[in-house]
C-alpha cells in the first residue's frame, strides 16, 4: 500500500508514521532536511506535488496545517491559518480528480470547532445547529473543498478531532509547567467541555477510516467522555498529586490571546457516534486513564492499582 502524508512532521503525523506498516510511505514537506532528522530514514520526502504519482497511491492523509492556537488571531494570521488548511487541500483534490487510477480514501483533517461554541449540550456528527465563528468557517471551507474528492473511486473521510493528549507535545505538554507547579487550575468557570483523545486512539482512528470502508464523511476523533474544564483540571492535577486551587480569569485569557481565548473560554461536548456505531475500541475512554498513561511511569501505575 502506497500512502501520501501532508503534515507528517506535526504531532498526529508523526505518530501516525510509527504505527504504519506499509511498503511506502510518502511524506509532503515544505523543509525536507528538518523532516530527515524527525522521520525515519524509509520514508520518502517530496517538496512538491508534482514529484508525487497520484496514479499510483492507494491513499493521501490531509494532516496539513498553521496552528490554530499559536499566534493571536490578526487578520493576516486568520488568512494563514485558513490558506495553510484550504489550499494544500484543494491541490491535493485537484490531483485526485485528475488520477486516472485514483488513490481509494482521502482522509483530511479538521476540528470539532466546525460546530463552534456549543456549551453542555452533547452533540455528535448530526448535530446542524451550528455556532458561527472563525472555526467553523475555517472547519466548513475545509470539508467542503476536501469532500469534492468524493466518487465511485474515493471515499472521503473528514476528522472533526478533539484536543490531542500526547506525552511530547500538543496542548498537554503546554499545561504541564503551571499543573506541576501547583499553579494549575480551572479557566474561567470551569463549565466549558473539553472533547479530547489520546494520541494513541487518535491514530487508531486514521487506520480505521483507512481500512474500514464503511467510514466515511465527517468522523468525531474524541473520546467517548468528555469532560468539562473543571474536571480536567481536577484530574491533571491528581494525576501528578498536585493541588488544584487557582483559578485563571477570562479577562486576562482574552488580554493574552485576544479572540483566539474563545477556543479555550468555550467547548463542545462531543460524542463519537459514527465511531461507536462502527463498533471502534477506545483504548483510553476515560480521561483519568489517559493522562495516567501518558504522564506515570510504569510503576506509579501500577502502584496506583494496588
Amino acid at each position: 500500500m502506497n500512502i501520501l502524508i501532508t503534515g507528517g512532521t506535526g504531532l498526529i503525523g508523526r505518530a501516525l508514521i510509527q504505527s504504519l506498516n506499509t511498503d511506502h510511505i510518502i511524506v509532503l514537506t515544505r523543509n525536507r532536511k528538518n523532516a530527515a532528522k524527525i522521520l525515519p530514514a524509509h520514508i520518502e520526502l517530496v517538496s512538491t506535488l508534482t514529484d508525487v504519482n497520484f496514479d499510483e497511491l492507494d491513499i493521501v492523509v490531509n494532516l496539513a496545517g498553521e496552528s490554530i492556537v499559536g499566534r493571536r488571531w490578526s487578520e493576516r494570521q486568520k488568512a494563514v491559518i485558513c490558506q495553510s488548511r484550504w489550499q494544500i487541500t484543494q491541490n491535493l483534490v485537484e490531483k485526485i480528480q485528475t488520477a486516472t487510477k485514483a488513490p481509494h480514501c482521502f482522509i483530511s483533517g479538521s476540528a470539532i470547532g466546525f460546530y463552534g461554541r456549543q456549551n453542555a449540550l452533547t452533540i455528535d456528527e448530526s448535530h446542524q445547529d451550528i455556532h458561527h465563528e472563525f472555526s467553523h468557517h475555517v472547519c466548513q471551507q475545509w470539508e467542503s473543498i476536501a469532500l469534492s474528492a468524493q466518487s465511485d473511486n474515493t471515499r472521503v473521510c473528514l476528522l472533526r478531532t478533539g484536543i490531542v493528549l500526547a506525552s511530547n507535545g500538543g496542548a498537554l505538554q503546554k499545561m504541564l509547567p503551571a499543573f506541576k507547579f501547583g499553579l494549575g487550575g480551572p479557566i474561567a468557570n470551569g463549565q466549558q467541555f473539553m472533547s479530547w483523545i489520546h494520541i494513541d486512539d487518535m491514530v487508531a482512528v486514521i487506520l480505521a477510516a483507512i481500512y474500514q470502508p464503511m467510514l466515511a464523511g465527517a468522523i468525531n476523533a474524541t473520546a467517548p467522555m468528555p469532560v468539562n474544564n473543571q474536571e480536567f483540571s481536577a484530574t491533571l492535577s491528581a494525576v501528578l498529586s498536585r493541588p488544584c486551587f487557582f483559578k485563571v480569569p477570562a479577562f486576562a485569557l482574552r488580554i493574552l490571546m485576544g479572540e483566539s481565548a474563545d477556543l479555550i473560554l468555550y467547548g463542545q461536548n462531543i460524542m463519537p457516534a459514527k465511531l461507536l456505531k462502527n463498533n471502534f475500541k477506545f483504548q483510553y475512554p476515560s480521561l483519568q486513564v489517559a493522562l495516567k498513561q501518558l504522564l506515570l511511569k510504569p510503576d506509579d501505575n501500577i502502584n496506583n492499582v494496588i
